[in-house]
């Protein structure tokens, strides 16, 4: 019988059993954990057999009695498409249904060996989900005609090379939305034609997208995950999201993803007690659940859960042409103890607190990834003294690329909330963060995180009137990016948004006609062009040589001064930063040159939105020590404000 022939009672064309994508080595694979491209094998694929096309499909449950494959197709009748249990005993499920085709609405019906559990899942390796709040999985063709050729090739050849890093973070649905039509979020297509321009008009080289991944609760923020192969039909289609992407790439800017292996949602059509068993969890609570999210913890010992979140990372990477992962929550991940109390967690078998199976998991997730792409980046979300993060794991670190600079991050901002008059009893924690800078690769993040939950809008953590809030604001960014370390601002703070964070409502895009806001975005844009086009602020990011301190001792005035350096000798940015309202007449700054020194940055430049004050085209070094050095210049310190000036052996050169 032909596969055209084979019906079911109801005359439909039944399932077929026997069609298989899967090779024994592919179960080999992702039995021992090494299967890094599941995505080509389990899900739903488009294909033909026996010269009819139709879809496959394959599910794991290993602990099912019976599965099959419901939908719009077959009324959801659950007896009317089975599928079969490979011979194998890797739990695999399959069958190839023919005539279906792009865009069938689907679930698999479960039946549990187990306590008679039944329950319709999505699919774990589903390309579309349907529209929340409703959660079937939709079979889809992601074929999509790629233009950034360009992008990829510069960035393979770029790979290795100091490389400026300013990341543009971004939530999805509340960038933009339209008023006129029950303010709804902005489509990837509409996105795609206005966040590019946007993004390359602030100088950013990256967009990070918080989870696109498809997620069913909106409130969320993509952070409670059920479809890790698909981003989110809120927005379109996976063809849209890649148009957005290619849009991007056309224009030099790079897409990292927010990626989320540490907890998923209990939401029933989800990953959570899959197949009547903790499947993709562990079963024993104190390992599986985590207390704060209210959801589950991957199991990282179990091989096949390995290749799962593994080819959910590579997947982006591969076909949706990602630029980098950003791994949130990483800090859950190591620690057995993390946010639970005594007797609420389990030591590992040496008794420690540490949790080896994620440490395993993480390192393997980072060889692969490096392994398979190693021209993009991995960046760690971790909080903690954990070492090593950013080193590679063949000398016993983890092996991200990056690491967000927490401590840096909380010791600013309450440095910055403080009144300037108290500011000089806590110039430590401005200049503690070069204790350890360079023990890792790390990114200054102020992120979504620091403007929501009543922690209140970045300008208005600033003490002072309403001009010493912005100039406060100028002075945390100019401050940020002559810091050592790549940079990551929220979408909003680019301009001085006044209203925390919402993600149900759109930015406050009208504070864009008053001018303290145009200043502060032209400042964004100055400082992106400038670490760009300077060496000396970001070939040493990581590295000691690349920075030196003038002078950590006058807390009484609020001034600090250091110094930038790129690998070429000329390529010295001198910077002098005062953390007062208090201007200050010819401060003198020791220089480590003779010669002049041009200023390419004062934040409290009118165009920013400042008072003008310390406007120095070029300062020339005189023979007079200061700071242990034998050259010095003597500038004018504006109010709140910061300067560079960048070394010239002569005028105008």
């Amino acid at each position: 019988m032909i596969a055209s022939e084979n019906k079911n009672q109801s005359g439909q064309a039944a399932s077929i059993p026997g069609v298989s994508r899967f090779t024994e080595f592919d179960i080999y694979l992702f039995r021992e954990g090494k299967h890094y491209s599941l995505y080509n094998k389990l899900g739903a694929h488009i294909m033909e057999h026996e010269g009819v096309m139709g879809t496959y499909f394959a599910v794991w449950a290993p602990n099912a009695e019976k599965v099959s494959v419901i939908g719009d197709f077959n009324g959801w009748n659950r007896e009317s498409h089975p599928m079969y249990v490979r011979f194998d005993s890797s739990g695999v499920w399959e069958a190839f249904i023919p005539g279906l085709g792009h865009g069938t609405v689907y679930k698999y019906f479960i039946a549990s060996r187990v306590d008679g559990y039944s329950a319709e899942k999505g699919d774990p390796y589903g390309l579309l989900w349907e529209i929340p709040p409703r959660t079937a999985s939709i079979v889809w063709d992601i074929t999509h005609k790629w233009t950034d050729k360009l992008w990829l090739e510069k960035r393979l050849k770029l790979k290795g090379q100091p490389q400026p890093y300013s990341v543009y973070e971004l939530h999805m649905g509340s960038w933009k939305r339209v008023p006129e039509e029950d303010n709804r979020s902005f489509t990837y297509r509409e996105l795609a034609q206005e966040l590019p321009a946007y993004v390359k008009e602030l100088g950013f080289t990256h967009i990070e997208f918080m989870p696109v991944m498809e997620h069913p609760f909106f409130g969320s923020w993509g952070y409670q995950i059920t479809g890790y192969f698909a981003p989110s039909s809120r927005y379109g289609s996976p063809q849209d999201f890649m148009l957005l992407i290619n849009a991007l790439h056309e224009e030099g800017i790079g897409v990292i993803l927010d990626w989320v292996p540490s907890h998923f949602p209990s939401d029933l059509h989800g990953l959570a007690y899959f197949d009547g068993t903790h499947l993709y969890e562990h079963a024993d609570m104190r390992k599986g659940y985590h207390p704060d999210w209210k959801s589950y913890i991957f199991n990282y010992s179990r091989n096949e859960v390995r290749s799962f979140l593994i080819s959910n990372a590579l997947f982006w990477l591969d076909v949706y042409h990602i630029d980098g992962l950003r791994v949130d929550a990483v800090a859950s991940m190591l620690y057995l103890d993390y946010s639970r109390k005594e007797g609420e967690w389990i030591p590992n078998e040496y008794g420690g607190r540490e949790n080896l199976e994620a440490i395993s998991f993480l390192k393997e997730f980072n060889t692969a990834v490096y392994g398979n792409f190693p021209d993009v980046q991995t960046i760690a979300e971790e909080s903690t003294a954990w070492p090593m993060v950013s080193r590679p794991t063949y000398i016993g670190g983890l092996g991200f690329g990056m690491k967000w600079m927490m401590g840096w991050m909380h010791d600013t901002l309450e440095y910055f909330a403080k009144e300037p008059v108290y500011r000089k009893f806590h110039q430590n924690m401005l200049t503690f963060s070069l204790y350890y800078a360079f023990t890792e690769n790390f990114m200054l993040p102020l992120s979504h995180d620091e403007v929501v939950y009543g922690k209140k809008p970045l300008v208005y953590k600033m003490p002072g009137d309403h001009w010493q809030q912005f100039a406060n604001l100028r002075l945390l960014y100019g401050y940020m990016f002559a810091h050592p370390g790549t940079k990551l601002i929220f979408m909003g703070g680019e301009f001085g948004q006044t209203t925390e964070w919402a993600h149900e409502k759109s930015l406050d895009w009208h504070l864009m006609q008053y001018a303290p806001h145009q200043g502060m975005k032209s400042l964004m844009s100055a400082l992106n062009t400038i670490y760009k086009e300077e060496g000396a602020l970001y070939e040493y990011n990581f590295e000691e040589s690349g920075f030196e301190w003038i002078d950590i001792n006058d807390s009484e005035n609020s001034v600090i001064c250091w110094l930038r350096k790129g690998k070429a000798e000329k390529d010295q940015i001198v910077v002098i930063a005062n953390f007062t309202p208090v201007p200050r007449e010819n401060y003198r700054v020791g220089v480590p040159k003779k010669g002049f020194y041009a200023q390419i940055l004062n934040t409290d430049a009118e165009i920013f939105g400042g008072s003008g004050i310390g406007n120095l085209p070029v300062a020339e070094s005189l023979p007079a020590p200061a700071h242990g050095r034998e050259n010095s210049i003597a500038v004018n310190l504006p109010p709140l404000g910061i300067m560079y000036f960048k070394y010239q052996k002569k005028a105008g050169s």
